[in-house]
């Protein structure tokens, strides 16, 4: 009975451990008014003030529904013109899920005509990937870059990823139980 509740206990950490880790998001773009012309209510700004209010990274996905319109990835210049003869991307399904695959700017506009010029438009702004912790160096400064000073243990433990580290310790203390 014993093996059976510390069995246990080892597979509700490892799991619980997998709960904390996110690899990426799907934002629903307008929430619950999906990609549609702004009412007069809601105002010319909607979409880029729902995109500031959300934190993008690498890998997230936009997901775009929307009736009798279309979706389109342009450049700054076209985004600002309202119009694109050759977008990046162009989707008119109502069903549209773009992947935000770099950091920087992503602009989106309707591809109906006078939509964007009445606020259906919006600029994502995709974060950069957090950089790596800066390593000491002998003489006690930060350095983030290789130096022929540094010692290679201390760059190879800042290199190991957290997630490596617990499952190395829910492991170990699994062997432990057993």
């Amino acid at each position: 009975m014993a093996s059976i509740s510390k069995a246990s206990l080892l597979v509700f950490l490892f799991f619980s451990l997998h709960f904390f880790t996110v690899i990426s998001v799907e934002f629903l773009v307008g929430d619950d008014e999906g990609w549609a012309l702004p009412s007069s209510k809601s105002g010319e700004q909607m979409y880029n003030e729902w995109a500031s209010n959300n934190r993008f990274k690498v890998g997230d996905t936009v997901h775009f529904k929307y009736e009798k319109d279309s979706v389109m990835v342009v450049t700054e210049a076209e985004y600002n013109k309202c119009h694109s003869s050759h977008p990046i991307l162009f989707s008119n399904n109502g069903d549209t899920i773009f992947s935000l695959d770099r950091p920087g700017l992503f602009y989106f506009i309707s591809g109906v005509s006078g939509h964007c010029e009445r606020g259906q438009k919006m600029i994502i702004k995709v974060l950069e990937p957090p950089s790596p912790p800066s390593v000491p160096t002998q003489n006690g400064t930060s350095n983030s870059s290789n130096s022929s000073h540094s010692s290679g243990a201390v760059e190879m433990a800042a290199a190991i990823p957290a997630s490596t580290v617990g499952l190395f310790i829910i492991s170990f203390f699994g062997l432990l139980l057993f």
